[in-house]
């Protein structure tokens, strides 16, 4: 068994930014979240698939997602995080091994997200090929405290188990 851990964060776009695209809504674990704006980020800047990419490929000993979607790479500007997951996914089954389960936590002070949780379980299941109940997302606030805190920016942490293929 190995342990991987991701972590992630991008800035949401001040309250009047001229360029806030209204047809461009926050994305979390490949979701829409209507009536909030995307975060700003090279691809569509989904956080918390951002840090479960990181989490599978750092169990794997695989670099990270920097390393395989460089920002600094035109063809990943806002592209589907959904790829990025998928892809995690595949490079974690080409080394041996098969995912066991992940679970992530977002932290930001709004918008409240609950009623997103059972979506975004069933798409990180469905982008990786896992049964259900394999994918776990949770949310709190930071408290009022920091960038997330004052609602500048949302974060997500996770952590993915993967099992090498020969064990039960």
């Amino acid at each position: 068994m190995r342990v991987g851990f991701g972590y992630d964060l991008h800035r949401l776009p001040p309250p009047g930014a001229p360029d806030v695209d209204a047809d461009s809504p926050l994305l979390l674990g490949g979701i829409a979240v209507l009536g909030y704006p995307r975060l700003i980020g090279h691809s569509d800047a989904d956080v918390l698939l951002h840090a479960i990419t990181d989490a599978l490929l750092g169990a794997v000993a695989a670099g990270d997602i920097g390393e395989h979607f460089p920002d600094t790479d035109p063809q990943w500007i806002d592209a589907d995080s959904g790829a990025f997951l998928t892809a995690a996914g595949t490079e974690v089954a080409r080394r041996g091994f098969r995912i066991a389960n992940v679970d992530a936590t977002v932290i930001a002070e709004r918008p409240k997200l609950s009623p997103y949780r059972m979506a975004m379980q069933a798409r990180i299941e469905e982008l990786l090929g896992l049964e259900p109940g394999r994918a776990s997302v949770k949310f709190t606030t930071n408290e009022g405290v920091g960038p997330v805190g004052r609602g500048e920016a949302i974060a997500a942490h996770a952590v993915a188990l993967v099992v090498a293929e020969n064990e039960s």
